[in-house]
């Protein structure tokens, strides 16, 4: 069941929907709210070909569309029910409110009319789109790629318990991974995949979507090397509850059918403010690489002016789910200061030239990065990305860092912000802190205060 049809199949039965709906709505509100004859006229075209962009954009930041394979039933009756209540309250203050009436009571009978239409024609066919999804999932005829870390008589227990409950829950198993290289008892019902020290590349191979960590969760620092061993990638983990758990009520159901699983890597950011993130990039970093023209212009004459060398400096950096990238950068050092291999940059650097001291303080020589940003590669926000030589030695210390690649690395970070530049692995450390912060509370406020910041840091050259 291919992912990108059926968000296809559901973007394009919401605007068949969203076109019928405000027909039926225009021709029953002229003929019995307004009782004058109806009749086909600009007005009702113009209605029924933009109205639904309107519609498609609200589900869009909804979150509707993300993931169309894990709707239920009631979730899709939630998301239909609260986008059409604010669809309708906006269409109503936007084209109705301003129309010619006789009685306030045909403002009211127009927006229930509006809502009532709406919501009938959008949810039934959503229904029948989301039934045949759960019904499929149901028989087992499609699911999600999942892979079992562990091999022991645990792993053995999760997997017959999922594999003989009445209904699918959606696990399709690939495989199993062990974490001694010892324990198989999995080997007579799945294929043997690797072992943990492999995993990055076993997720990436098997195109593996989900992970059951057959582990009790008491068991907090095996767990713990795991679990940021995995977050590198786009895939949801579930672990084993213990009593502890089920009593605090950190066990997530979703399926009165499924087995008891904790989903330990929940997004903490609404699907809604991950799109109006997205969407403030896109629009920022245009904005930014055009009316920094001029700005660009004068530092390029500046770096060109200063050294040897290009302009602008570009280097490997590892972005979201550890898919390296090029980073931009307007160049600050002398060329070939990295002759000796890769070295990490100091206060007093004397590779950095006399105009690159004043870019790193004033974050100037960030600004191409916008162009990162417009295509993808970067957010405004985010932890900065680093290169894989310095991921690969700190995460021999801390493997959590991996964390901070779950999502796009950023210009500017609460870490670059409240620490700097790091000179070292251990000051690297320090600033991960703040990013793991960042991290587990992302949010469009959060996301602004560090925006604040650092524009305050560029604007008094304050930075380190």
């Amino acid at each position: 069941m291919n992912s990108r049809l059926l968000t296809f199949t559901l973007i394009l039965l919401d605007w068949i929907s969203a076109s019928i709906a405000w027909g039926v709505f225009y021709y029953v509100r002229k003929t019995r709210i307004e009782q004058v004859e109806f009749s086909v006229n600009e007005s009702f075209y113009y209605g029924v070909l933009l109205i639904p962009i309107a519609w498609i954009f609200l589900y869009l930041l909804q979150g509707t569309y993300h993931d169309v394979r894990r709707l239920h039933r009631i979730k899709i009756f939630t998301l239909t029910f609260l986008g059409t209540v604010i669809g309708a309250i906006g269409i109503f203050f936007l084209f109705i409110l301003d129309d010619e009436i006789v009685q306030y009571r045909q403002y009211y009978q127009s927006v229930f009319l509006l809502f009532g239409i709406q919501f009938i024609i959008t949810f039934i066919p959503r229904l029948v789109l989301v039934s045949f999804i759960v019904g499929r999932i149901h028989k087992r005829k499609t699911g999600f790629k999942t892979m079992i870390v562990g091999g022991s008589e645990k792993a053995v227990d999760i997997y017959k318990e999922i594999t003989e409950l009445p209904k699918g829950t959606g696990h399709q198993f690939v495989g199993f991974i062990n974490l001694n290289g010892v324990d198989k008892l999995l080997e007579d019902s799945l294929p043997y995949l690797g072992h943990i020290n492999d995993v990055e590349h076993i997720l990436r191979d098997n195109e593996i979507e989900e992970v059951i960590i057959a582990l009790e969760s008491v068991e907090h620092d095996r767990l713990k090397t795991i679990i940021s061993r995995l977050e590198g990638g786009d895939v949801r983990i579930k672990i084993l509850p213990d009593m502890y758990d089920i009593l605090s009520g950190t066990v997530e159901m979703s399926n009165i059918f499924g087995a008891l699983l904790i989903s330990v890597n929940a997004e903490v950011m609404p699907v809604w403010q991950r799109t109006f993130k997205r969407l403030i990039d896109i629009i920022a970093s245009s904005i930014a690489l055009i009316v920094l023209i001029p700005v660009f212009i004068v530092l390029a004459i500046l770096v060109k002016m200063s050294s040897p060398g290009p302009i602008f400096f570009t280097q490997k950096r590892i972005g979201k789910n550890g898919i390296p990238f090029n980073i931009i950068k307007f160049r600050t050092m002398y060329q070939n200061s990295e002759k000796n291999g890769p070295q990490l940059s100091s206060s007093n650097d004397p590779r950095i030239t006399k105009i690159g001291r004043f870019m790193r303080k004033s974050r100037l020589d960030e600004f191409p990065q916008f162009f990162n940003v417009l295509i993808g590669d970067m957010s405004l926000v985010g932890p900065r990305p680093e290169r894989q030589f310095y991921i690969d030695k700190i995460v021999t210390v801390e493997p959590q860092f991996l964390e901070l690649t779950k999502v796009r690395p950023g210009i500017t970070s609460w870490g670059q912000v409240k620490y700097g530049y790091a000179e070292s692995v251990e000051q690297m450390l320090d600033r991960m802190k703040y990013d793991l912060l960042y991290l587990k509370n992302r949010s469009l406020s959060l996301d602004l205060k560090i925006m604040l910041y650092t524009v305050l840091i560029i604007f008094k050259g304050a930075g380190k």
